[in-house]
């Protein structure tokens, strides 16, 4: 399914001087210079509590849930939302590709749960090929996140991108490749789904 291209292409750019450090578990970081009360409530922000995860610390840090197209321009009522447990759903988009709207201003949206673990480096990487050619390449920070304390998931919005337009851009469909991946190289979710440009949504 993926040449040594794609491989180079979902690889997260490197960050010059960047060295990561061991892995430690959130219950490990909130008891990291605990008195200091500012530091306190900045981890307190990012879900760094005493007593926040189990201790169990199988299965991956991460679980990525949905994957949203979000743009002002959509229909009411109309959402662009893949569940990512639902792989039937996701392979039947290359018979059926998702229509995206031509020229209008649009926006990536995900959700994620952090499972245990402080999560730090993570990125959103999509590279988009028609003809099985790359014609696109997004790469988003996460930022930082801790377990949740409340178990909630977290949301995170990208920068807003604009979707191609005009003749050339509505022939054909485009295969988009997402994964979630660290610095480490560790990948948390890699998908495949498929669109097509249209006049109308």
């Amino acid at each position: 399914m993926s040449t040594n291209d794609d491989q180079d292409d979902l690889r997260p750019s490197a960050t010059p001087g960047y060295k990561p450090t061991a892995v430690k578990s959130a219950d490990e970081y909130a008891q990291l210079d605990a008195n200091d009360e500012s530091l306190a409530r900045w981890k307190a922000s990012l879900g760094i509590v005493p007593g926040a995860t189990s201790g169990n610390t199988s299965g991956p840090k991460v679980s990525v849930l949905t994957l949203e197209l979000d743009s002002p321009t959509l229909p009411a009522g109309k959402k662009i939302v893949f569940d990512l447990n639902d792989t039937a759903k996701l392979a039947e988009t290359k018979k059926n590709p998702i229509i995206i709207k031509e020229g209008v201003e649009y926006n990536v949206r995900i959700t994620f749960k952090v499972n245990h673990s402080i999560i730090s480096g993570v990125r959103y990487i999509q590279v988009v090929k028609r003809a099985g050619v790359k014609v696109d390449k997004l790469e988003q920070m996460l930022g930082s996140y801790g377990p949740s304390p409340t178990g909630e998931p977290y949301t995170k919005n990208f920068d807003p991108e604009e979707s191609p337009s005009g003749m050339l851009a509505r022939s054909g469909s485009y295969a988009a490749r997402s994964r979630v991946v660290d610095d480490d190289g560790e990948v948390y979710a890699d998908w495949e789904w498929f669109f097509k440009l249209a006049k109308e949504w």
